[in-house]
């Protein structure tokens, strides 16, 4: 298929410029984002779907014997696809593919694997659903399409703390097939989770509902595993939410339901840093029109917080996510009597609205996800109409932290500054660690690199707590580089943290060594920033929570010497300062 791709920068408000980081992709037919990440790369990853139309110009020699076989060939002749874009930081498209599946389908949300691959969840047209696992490239390595005989619908992809995934969407009510469809009815819907693991192999799928119509919205993870699970049930006089809260293998703990006068609908549920949850919910106010209104909720099902926005016009947030200080922020959209705009919205830990901005032309636009990346701007996707058009297009676009349009990085500084600023940082850490560099006990190289070779910093075989030796030197290494940290912050992106390990195992199974040293590796990672953060003070482990990553590398990055392996210095952990763009 031949694909149309136009990087438009908008001017979506008074003062826009020509370098906004704003991407429009116009396809033929509607299309849609409704998922966002950001990659190990800083890049920005989203999915969603895009329309394909097959010619079916030719004659046909197919006979059939019903209107509804024919109508079912007519329908196979276009359809969605799941389609993943992915943007880099000059706001230019790196990587863009549909995932051809036997039907059409539509993806609803994506997660990072730990390999640096995506899992994406989403929903056949024909009432399936589907659960992928991609590597970086979007290239399939597994897949599950799944669920019951009556037509399923995917809502949102959860992703969970050992790596697997939680899909939360709503299923038919199952009937017997000797039910006859017109007198028996089609059936009220319940609430459908399914848990996959890191892998991707389903390990449980469960329904839950009442005797009215339950839609699975969203779900969140506590600390101690259990999941917290916004639902919608409707009735014939009222449209109310529930949250239940599960165990990890899916048995319901306690629910609570919301009843309210007026219809509320919800969108989203996020776990805060303090083990408690905000729900997004809209209620009609006088006029009819939906209003934000927030709530939070503790593990007990306490009510903490409860606070409705009002706003001139109807206004909808269909995303939060929680800053490091505690601000919300939300991105969703707004609608008055002529069009519809992109809404982004920064609260406070009251649910005091801070700013709110609007985004679009003068048709249809709505953000439907939004990503907190790593340097507290927010990559957020949805749709944009172009003026005159009937068509929805994808919509990716950077927004900065007070809600302003982010910039491209090609025009963020000049290229002399940018050049020189590595150049300055390798010069000033140079100086920092002077005495350690001329004792032999580490290296600096220009891309800010730094390299344990003191052979008392090295790691025993198979071993990854630190020895006393490791932590003495770790106490003074951090104390000269939290000042540079601190005094740096705004230019410095990440603080990495890696694990590295001999190839050896005492096996001759590539794979297994291989795994087994990845995990070793991690180990070595975590026990080394775990020390370092442990140590510090409020001020500084706050930094650190902005910028610190850990990794393990296995023995990928082994130290040959001499074309041979130098076992004992392959045991180490290393360091890298990431500047932002």
């Amino acid at each position: 298929m031949h694909y149309l791709l136009t990087i438009i920068l908008l001017t979506l408000c008074l003062h826009a410029k020509t370098a906004d980081f704003s991407i429009v992709i116009d396809e033929p037919f509607n299309n849609a984002l409704l998922g966002v990440t950001e990659d190990y790369d800083r890049s920005i990853s989203a999915v969603g779907f895009i329309k394909t139309y097959k010619n079916n110009s030719s004659k046909s020699d197919a006979t059939y014997t019903n209107a509804f076989d024919y109508l079912s060939s007519l329908s196979s002749a276009h359809g969605s696809l799941i389609h993943l874009v992915k943007v880099d930081n000059q706001a230019d498209i790196t990587l863009r593919k549909s995932i051809n599946l036997p039907n059409f389908s539509e993806a609803v949300g994506v997660a990072k694997t730990p390999e640096n691959g995506y899992f994406v969840g989403g929903y056949t047209l024909d009432g399936s659903l589907v659960v992928l696992k991609l590597d970086s490239n979007a290239n399939i390595i597994s897949k599950d399409i799944f669920g019951t005989q009556n037509q399923d619908k995917m809502n949102k992809i959860v992703p969970l703390r050992d790596g697997g995934i939680l899909t939360v969407g709503s299923s038919v009510t199952s009937k017997p097939y000797s039910d006859n469809i017109f007198n028996g009815g089609l059936g009220l819907n319940d609430v459908y989770l399914t848990r996959h693991s890191s892998d991707g192999t389903r390990l449980w799928s469960k329904k839950y509902g009442t005797s009215y119509d339950d839609i699975g919205v969203d779900a969140a993870e506590a600390d101690d595993g259990s999941i917290m699970v916004l639902s919608q049930t409707n009735s014939e006089k009222s449209k109310n939410i529930s949250i239940m809260r599960i165990t990890q293998n899916g048995d319901k703990i306690w629910i609570k339901e919301f009843e309210n006068k007026k219809n509320i609908t919800p969108y989203k549920i996020i776990k805060l840093r303090d083990n408690s949850f905000v729900l997004s919910l809209t209620q009609e106010d006088d006029r009819n029109k939906e209003q934000i209104k927030l709530l939070k909720i503790d593990l007990q099902k306490n009510i903490l917080l409860e606070k409705v926005i009002s706003t001139t016009y109807a206004s909808v947030l269909k995303d939060i996510k929680e800053f490091n200080d505690g601000k919300i922020v939300g991105v969703g959209y707004v609608q008055d009597s002529y069009n519809t705009d992109g809404l982004a919205m920064l609260l406070d830990s009251k649910f005091s609205m801070l700013t709110q901005e609007h985004y679009g032309s003068q048709e249809y636009d709505s953000f439907n996800a939004l990503s907190v990346l790593h340097n507290s701007q927010i990559g957020v996707v949805g749709v944009y109409t172009n003026k005159n058009s009937q068509e929805t297009n994808m919509w990716i676009v950077k927004l900065n932290r007070n809600l302003s349009m982010a910039q491209t990085s090609k025009t963020e500084a000049p290229k002399s500054k940018t050049s020189n600023k590595p150049t300055n940082f390798y010069n000033e850490l140079l100086n920092i660690f002077k005495d350690e560099i001329a004792a032999n006990k580490i290296t600096i190289k220009e891309d800010l690199s730094i390299n344990l070779i003191d052979k008392n910093l090295y790691f025993n075989v198979a071993e990854y707590e630190l020895t006393n030796k490791q932590k003495e030197f770790l106490q003074k290494f951090a104390a000269k580089l939290l000042p540079f940290l601190h005094k740096n912050r705004v230019s410095i992106g990440t603080l990495e943290v890696s694990g590295h390990t001999s190839s050896e195992w005492g096996t001759t199974d590539f794979s297994q060594r291989y795994i087994n040293n990845e995990e070793l590796s991690m180990k070595r990672s975590f026990s080394t920033l775990s020390y370092i953060f442990n140590n510090q003070n409020r001020e500084s482990q706050k930094l650190l929570s902005e910028m610190i990553k850990g990794s393990g590398l296995s023995f990928a990055k082994k130290v040959v010497v001499d074309k041979n392996e130098d076992k004992e210095k392959s045991r180490r952990v290393s360091f890298k300062i990431i500047l932002t763009n």
